[in-house]
């Protein structure tokens, strides 16, 4: 969270959702191949590769050396202790339950993405490319619609077994067929994997998949042992580290309370060139607080050695402790350089209460932001007002032609407020109880059939309209207080629920909430990824990120557009159309957003000169620096 808010790391989910967005941080969109309706990987080069980018050529050359947000003099040791997410979408991580991170079920553990290899690396600093990794190279038939893979010989499990291509439509099946909903949606996409003699997997999709898809398959699913899960049911609870391939594997946990992960000396891969220079600490823990304060006095007693702050008032008035003044802790801000995302509460649009997209409208207009911006964040944000938030694809002025032609088959079932400019939630004037947009809101109520009576605000039906703010964690609490304060005043009976974490991943899987908050970072390209948040058929997917439930015909089919576009001009109006519907629908009360990351770590650490544009890279780029540690007591 941003003061307060939720953020996603993308490294380490084993990127389930690659990325910022296409345009992020004033990068043009992304070249399209002209691609007829055959398939999404028409126009791919012919031959092997040994990397591939979703549109346009890669990065780096066939015979590059390493990725150049990586050093490969970085020397290997030391540890890394820090602290996971409170919570990714809808996934909680103030604790877990179990070692399988990859299903519905459960808690999972953070970090198991270290421990499993892909079929490719994803790289940080370009959009939508991978290059070999547990996959030696890829092929694109002339077809549109196939790929073949050639494993590395050398790929192997942590156990000294290979990596086989029954391995991999083990893997891939499995996910599709028994995964969290999140990824299974996506791999549903394939219409077929099977194994191509001793070394190939060949996978083909069906008509209109989306042209993310292949990235999706290539650098975000893990490739699980099919010997090991023999006999295990994939969908249980899992209490015993898994067999994986990656450069790390578990070596001690204590379900709620830590994961230890220790690198794997011999790691099959460390010198292949998406991995040379990376993955440098010896051990790697991630430790369990419920409580943010406690988690924080653990970092300044050193027993977390790294922190991503997101709560403005801890960074503006807590980062003065004793180790800082003596510059044994550093703090840095550095750019954010992905889409800055929606956060929001969603407003769970299952529910009848929340129905009218009026009375939706009133909600947010009470709360003020400027004035939460001002006494609880100390003016570190900017409103938001869009999920593609600091982007091109962001809907601005009125709709173009091509957006006008997106959205006119729907006049009359989206709002009429689509068709005009995107809506921006009017600024109030800071005083935390704008008497102006309490009028507004009211009226709002009364146009949607409402009325106020013995200063009890009822619905159209006579019930009494009551709102239940549902959390996991009461540091946010200020920041719904205001809120909850003025929905108040209107007559409406709001109020604010801490459940435990456990409780929390329950009901927000199963929708069993009125509003709560999330954030959504969107893919760098965001195509197929938007069927999981936004559509009918995510709506009522048990555990997806849509969790207001916004679907009908018209989002389906402006999602359609998007995942169908073919050059960058209808990629862009599709987006921009969605935009425009979602922000009408005012399903989500947007909150605040901020284009940098806060960074604190024990000054016992050394980085690469060059940064990677899209990912901090601290846990997978930076070392241990034995002198410095050393210097401030931290070398044992």
């Amino acid at each position: 969270m941003s003061g307060g808010t939720l953020r996603l790391t993308r490294r380490d989910l084993g990127r389930l959702a690659l990325g910022g967005a296409a345009v992020a941080a004033g990068l043009p969109l992304p070249a399209f191949a002209q691609a007829p309706a055959a398939g999404p990987l028409t126009g791919q080069p012919r031959g092997e590769r040994t990397g591939f980018a979703v549109f346009g050529p890669v990065k780096y050359a066939p015979d590059f050396a390493h990725f150049d947000y990586a050093d490969p003099a970085a020397p290997k040791g030391g540890r890394f202790v820090f602290q996971p997410p409170s919570r990714i979408y809808n996934q909680n991580f103030n604790t877990f339950d179990t070692l399988n991170s990859y299903v519905l079920r459960g808690n999972g553990a953070f970090g198991m993405a270290l421990t499993f290899a892909t079929l490719m690396a994803p790289s940080s600093d370009e959009i939508g490319s991978a290059y070999a990794y547990a996959a030696r190279s890829v092929e694109f038939p002339e077809d549109g619609r196939s790929m073949l893979f050639r494993l590395d010989p050398a790929a192997r499990f942590h156990d000294g077994t290979p990596i086989r291509p029954a391995d991999v439509v083990f893997s891939l099946t499995t996910l599709r067929d028994h995964g969290h909903e999140n990824l299974a949606s996506q791999l549903r996409e394939i219409e077929s994997v099977e194994a191509a003699g001793d070394d190939g997997i060949s996978i083909r999709l069906v008509p209109g998949a989306s042209r993310s898809i292949p990235l999706t398959i290539a650098a975000s699913c893990p490739i699980f042992s099919a010997a090991w899960w023999e006999g295990r049911d994939f969908g249980a609870s899992l209490s015993e580290p898994p067999l994986g391939s990656g450069p790390y594997k578990v070596a001690r946990f204590s379900f709620g309370s830590f994961v230890e992960l220790e690198r794997v000396a011999d790691f099959w891969a460390a010198e292949k060139p998406a991995h040379r220079g990376r993955w440098n600490f010896d051990r790697v823990r991630y430790d369990y607080y419920r409580d943010r304060i406690a988690a924080f006095e653990s970092f300044k007693a050193g027993a977390t050695t790294y922190r991503e702050e997101f709560t403005s008032r801890l960074w503006a008035l807590d980062y003065n402790f004793p180790a800082i003044a003596a510059g044994r802790v550093k703090k840095e801000e550095v750019p954010d350089g992905s889409a800055s995302g929606g956060q929001c509460w969603n407003l769970n649009t299952r529910r009848p209460k929340f129905g009218d997209p009026r009375v939706r409208e009133a909600i947010g207009l009470l709360f003020d932001f400027e004035w939460t911006n001002a006494n609880l964040m100390y003016g570190s944000y900017k409103r938001s007002s869009s999920f593609y938030e600091n982007t091109e694809l962001e809907a601005r002025g009125m709709p173009s032609p091509a957006e006008l032609a997106l959205l006119e088959p729907w006049r009359g079932q989206v709002p009429e407020a689509a068709f005009g400019e995107p809506y921006v939630a009017p600024a109030s004037d800071g005083t935390g109880r704008d008497r102006a947009l309490a009028r507004r809101a009211l009226d709002l109520f009364r146009e949607a059939g409402c009325r106020l009576e013995n200063n009890r605000m009822l619905l159209p039906d006579g019930q009494r309209l009551a709102i239940e703010f549902l959390d996991d964690d009461n540091t946010f609490e200020p920041h719904h207080k205001g809120f909850v304060d003025n929905l108040r005043r209107l007559g409406i009976d709001a109020g604010y629920r801490v459940v435990d974490a456990s409780q929390y991943t329950d009901r927000t899987r199963s929708f069993d909430f009125d509003v709560t908050v999330s954030r959504y970072s969107l893919p760098l390209y965001p195509d197929g990824f938007m069927r999981n948040v936004f559509g009918t058929r995510s709506a009522a997917a048990p555990g997806s990120y849509n969790l207001a439930g916004v679907g009908g015909p018209a989002v389906d089919a402006l999602v359609e557009a998007i995942v169908a576009a073919t050059t960058p001009e209808a990629f862009q109006a599709a987006n921009r159309a969605l935009d425009r519907v979602l922000r009408a629908s005012h399903a989500y009360v947007f909150q605040w957003y901020k284009g940098t990351n806060w960074l604190a770590a024990w000054d016992m650490y050394a980085q690469p000169a060059q940064k990677p544009l899209y990912d901090v890279g601290a846990l997978d780029t930076w070392w241990f620096d034995r002198q410095k540690a050393e210097a401030i007591g931290m070398a044992g």
